[in-house]
């Protein structure tokens, strides 16, 4: 039986959307995203508000092998059609995070083709962990995230070097998400 989506579209998708671009605005800075909705097994809700949220019929989207009730519940309600890792608009990552080079990074004259990475990550939370600067920040923020690869600092560093070519990144955790812009400067506090 397919779950439904929002159950109020437009209110929920105006919430979702000011949430993801609050989130984009100010890097690091933790959104709720409290809304009444029960994603597929293994969809975190913030997670699931997101795709609703950003994801339709023109954007493509790769899911991760193993998330065939995710993948048919977002085809279902975003239409978004399939695609590669390396070709994708939005790639979904559930448990592992795809190496940050091989999605797609855009070019110097079209920056913004580069994919977003939407990742579900065990935790995110605020005054603590990595400290990040740059556009949005005022001074300097601390942000904690649990659940993202090891190497992930060196990978962002390294992207970082062709900006303004770069992945975005959106975290979900639970009902929290925050968002790391390719602009974005992050280090190890």
């Amino acid at each position: 039986m397919m779950r439904p989506g929002f159950a109020d579209p437009v209110f929920q998708a105006q919430a979702s959307f000011r949430a993801v671009l609050e989130a984009m605005s100010r890097p690091g800075r933790v959104q709720l995203l409290d809304l009444p909705l029960t994603p597929p097994a293994g969809l975190d809700p913030a997670m699931a508000a997101v795709l609703l949220t950003l994801a339709d019929a023109d954007t493509s989207l790769h899911l991760p092998a193993g998330a065939e009730d995710a993948a048919e519940w977002t085809r279902f309600h975003c239409g978004s059609p399939s695609a590669a890792v390396s070709e994708a608009d939005f790639v979904l990552a559930l448990d592992a995070v795809p190496v940050l080079s091989t999605l797609r990074q855009g070019t110097d004259e079209a920056p913004e083709q580069a994919a977003t990475l939407i990742c579900q990550v065990a935790l995110l939370e605020e005054d603590r962990g990595w400290r990040l600067t740059g556009p949005g920040i005022s001074g300097s923020h601390h942000l904690r995230v649990a659940g993202l690869p090891a190497d992930f600092l060196q990978q962002w560093a390294a992207q970082r070097q062709a900006f303004p070519c770069g992945v975005d990144v959106i975290l979900c955790a639970g009902h929290r998400i925050a968002a790391l812009p390719r602009s974005v400067r992050i280090e190890e506090a």
